[in-house]
């Protein structure tokens, strides 16, 4: 993993996901220099120092981005949309909820994101899933190809959001023919931050109303749907497939086959941490208002006696040197479900790259062994 701030494992993740959205390595490491001696002092200390460098970039490249186009040179303008708005977004990642400047730098971003699709007429269409008696939001990205196209619902994990996923992922499932609905679900992105709408154990809730919406698509094939996630995710999605039975296949892009237990494990500092602020950041996220509330609800999250319920295609994918996520877990998700038809489970390694945490190191090699996975199962159907 490229290691611009050493020992602050935190940080460097940030900026590798970033490199995965697409930013560019000399901007960031501008940005960086700024703040390089702050990173010392921990994951949490100088998180305002990093967003400030970091919005900074994000506005000057915005900036070159409105003067393309008004010259008319969409397609330019859209590249520098794009690279703001995963600036952006990890600038506002790292900051603590209470920091008042996030809440403006979201919406930046969300503009932003919004002026790449306009610009570059890019294949990314919002939508909005009803959920009860409030939304949802998404990002459907069509898969290419005549007729209705599979299409796979790919969820969050604790702290990413829906354009973090469309800047990693773009056309790559679109190009095998797959279509993909990004979500927003309850307990990030919009959802939690607009809406109010914070994290529920049982996934399959919100995964049920995103095919809800599906099905009123003309442009989906309603027999082969999918779910997968990335992280976090990696909980949510074999958690929706086991209950959810309208999923056809499953994939987990990291393995999380008890969060639960992560939490206590992680109280006793074992292992890293996905983002500053984290204690704070998972109350929030589980609207919890202590730390003993969290660590009362945090067992749900588990798969155990869940994944042997999955009686569909199931594809895990876990890096060899994940230091978030014991490589165990990912094991244990491939061993007990023993009611998948075709199961399999995938760790990168140092020859092929992605040996990180959801492969922030090198995307590449999970993202295009998850795709041509997806679309020759989907095409087996």
């Amino acid at each position: 993993m490229y290691e611009p701030f050493p020992g602050n494992y935190v940080w460097n993740l940030s900026v590798n996901i970033c490199i995965g959205m697409g930013g560019a390595i000399g901007e960031i490491d501008r940005a960086n220099e700024r703040v390089r001696d702050v990173a010392k002092q921990g994951d949490d200390a100088g998180t305002e120092a990093f967003f400030s460098a970091w919005t900074s970039m994000a506005d000057q490249v915005a900036g070159l981005a409105d003067e393309a186009a008004a010259a008319e040179h969409f397609l330019s303008a859209a590249e520098k949309y794009r690279r703001a708005t995963a600036y952006y977004i990890t600038a506002e990642r790292m900051q603590s909820r209470h920091y008042e400047p996030r809440k403006k730098a979201y919406r930046t971003m969300l503009d932003t994101m919004d002026r790449a699709v306009v610009a570059g007429s890019l294949n990314c269409e919002r939508v909005e899933i009803p959920y009860g008696d409030k939304r949802f939001p998404g990002l459907f990205v069509k898969g290419h190809g005549a007729g209705p196209r599979p299409c796979v619902v790919f969820c969050n994990g604790l702290d990413s959001v829906k354009e973090m996923i469309y800047l990693s992922i773009r056309d790559e499932f679109a190009k095998r023919g797959v279509s993909c609905l990004m979500v927003d679900q309850p307990g990030v992105g919009e959802a939690l931050r607009l809406s109010g709408l914070c994290a529920i154990a049982d996934s399959e809730r919100w995964a049920g109303a995103a095919l809800d919406y599906l099905e009123t698509r003309k442009d989906v094939d309603h027999r082969r749907f999918g779910m997968m996630g990335w992280s976090l995710g990696g909980y949510y999605a074999p958690r929706a497939a086991a209950f959810e039975k309208r999923f056809k296949l499953c994939v987990a892009w990291g393995a999380n086959h008890n969060w639960g237990e992560l939490q206590r494990r992680r109280l006793a500092k074992e292992g890293d941490r996905p983002v500053p602020h984290y204690w704070d950041h998972v109350m929030w996220v589980w609207g919890k208002d202590s730390l003993e509330a969290f660590m009362d609800c945090a067992p749900q999250i588990s798969l155990v006696g869940v994944v042997e319920k999955i009686t569909v295609p199931f594809l895990i994918t876990h890096g060899a040197n994940d230091r978030q996520i014991p490589l165990a877990y990912a094991h244990q998700s491939y061993d007990e479900a023993v009611n998948s038809p075709l199961r399999e489970l995938k760790i990168f390694t140092e020859r092929e790259g992605g040996i990180e945490h959801v492969s922030a190191d090198n995307m590449e090699p999970a993202r295009s062994y998850i795709a041509d996975w997806m679309a020759q199962r989907f095409n087996e159907m």
